[in-house]
């Protein structure tokens, strides 16, 4: 008899953790060896426990699911990650894919296919429809154009500017006069054809480019 998967629940509801250990262990080859509500939490276990699959919310209270899976690959880790979210967004599936998930769920998904997904990532298989693999192709070619034609420097201030730094504090970091700092800010402008400061901050923050990784 093969077997069972070993699989980590990370989501920060207790209820819906709660529910899908309870389903997911009624199937004879899935084993549920613990549950997490953070992304810190998640990566501790998954260290200490070595799970075979961790099926991973996208959004969790201290760092994005992104986040979390582009650690594990970082440490190389032996864990697939099955993303799970509540959101069918693009900006969600693209940054789980760039960050090496083999696949993503909404919480939705009738328990027989959540099981099935963990079997196939489990024997090393990926479970990405093709229509959303042709939606991250899409996102991605109308939102890393745009991003992808600024320079290294004009997307180090856009990402301090979306983190709240002013020109003062751009300057001072970066050595350079307020003045050049101005005038890298209005080539961003010109390139993401924005008209104010704010405007790009909320770009960012629409596009999300922090959690697919710029």
């Amino acid at each position: 008899m093969a077997s069972s998967i070993r699989v980590l629940l990370v989501d920060d509801h207790p209820a819906l953790r709660m529910g899908l250990h309870i389903v997911l262990e009624q199937a004879p080859d899935v084993h549920v060896v613990a549950e997490a509500g953070s992304g810190q939490e998640a990566l501790a276990l998954i260290q200490t426990l070595r799970p075979d699959v961790a099926v991973l919310d996208c959004q969790l209270p201290d760092m994005p699911g992104s986040q979390v899976a582009t650690e594990l690959r970082r440490l190389e880790l032996p864990i697939r990650v099955l993303a799970l979210s509540g959101h069918d967004s693009d900006d969600f599936l693209t940054a789980m894919h760039n960050a090496g998930a083999a696949g993503y769920l909404l919480k939705e998904a009738p328990v027989s296919v959540m099981v099935e997904a963990i079997r196939r990532v489990g024997r090393g298989e990926t479970v990405w429809r093709p229509e959303q693999l042709a939606r991250i192709a899409q996102w991605r070619a109308e939102v890393q154009r745009p991003w992808t034609s600024l320079t290294d420097r004009e997307r180090d201030l856009l990402l301090a500017m979306s983190r709240g730094e002013s020109n003062r504090d751009l300057a001072r970091r970066l050595c350079i006069s307020e003045r050049t700092v101005e005038f890298h800010i209005s080539n961003v402008l010109g390139k993401l054809v924005l008209s104010s400061r704010t405007a790009a901050v909320a770009w960012m923050k629409d596009h999300a480019v922090e959690r697919w990784g710029g």
